[in-house]
């Protein structure tokens, strides 16, 4: 697993020895940076279910204002430290549940939603940026999923935009949309 590119491009990250932690495999990690590569620089970024960070690693090395990794596992967030330090990059890092974190944590560009694949967190996450209303105008939330889940719409200002199918993975762009 390797930051794509950027200023840590080509750098190594560290992985799990266990498999609670399940990082995103390199081809869909391409994948979700071709669908938002134009939409990073300077951007707030919150990597939700940070496990190993390498998502917001890959924005912060594409020139990102800022990151924060929330996590509540103490192993993922050490390996998330590990990684931000290995890049040479700086971010906030926050062992905390993530509903209870998106209930005081300010506002996102880009929001990072990859829960394990088997909770239900996925409607509970969706709801609760939408009621707390964490997202930016014209911002992205990007959640990723087993490919015979069914994610849920939203409604506006937020909508579900597209799904975008990769083996046995699942990618789906929401946005909120602009309400002038």
């Amino acid at each position: 697993m390797r930051v794509i590119t950027g200023t840590a491009r080509g750098r190594k990250l560290k992985t799990p020895d266990n498999y609670d932690i399940r990082p995103t495999t390199d081809n869909v990690k391409e994948s979700v940076f071709n669908i938002i590569q134009f939409d990073i620089e300077g951007r707030k970024v919150l990597d939700l279910f940070a496990g190993t960070g390498q998502l917001g690693i890959e924005c912060l090395s594409r020139g990102a204002e800022s990151a924060v990794f929330v996590d509540k596992d103490r192993d993922a967030i050490r390996i998330v430290k590990e990684n931000l330090k290995l890049c040479g990059l700086k971010g906030t890092v926050v062992q905390e549940d993530a509903l209870s974190f998106l209930r005081h944590c300010g506002r996102f560009d880009i929001l990072f939603v990859d829960p394990p694949y088997d909770s239900n967190l996925y409607e509970s996450v969706l709801e609760t940026v939408k009621l707390v209303d964490i997202l930016s105008e014209g911002g992205i939330i990007l959640c990723e999923a087993r490919r015979d889940r069914a994610l849920p719409e939203m409604t506006p200002p937020y909508r579900k935009k597209k799904e975008y199918v990769y083996g046995k993975v699942k990618l789906c762009l929401y946005t909120k949309e602009s309400t002038s």
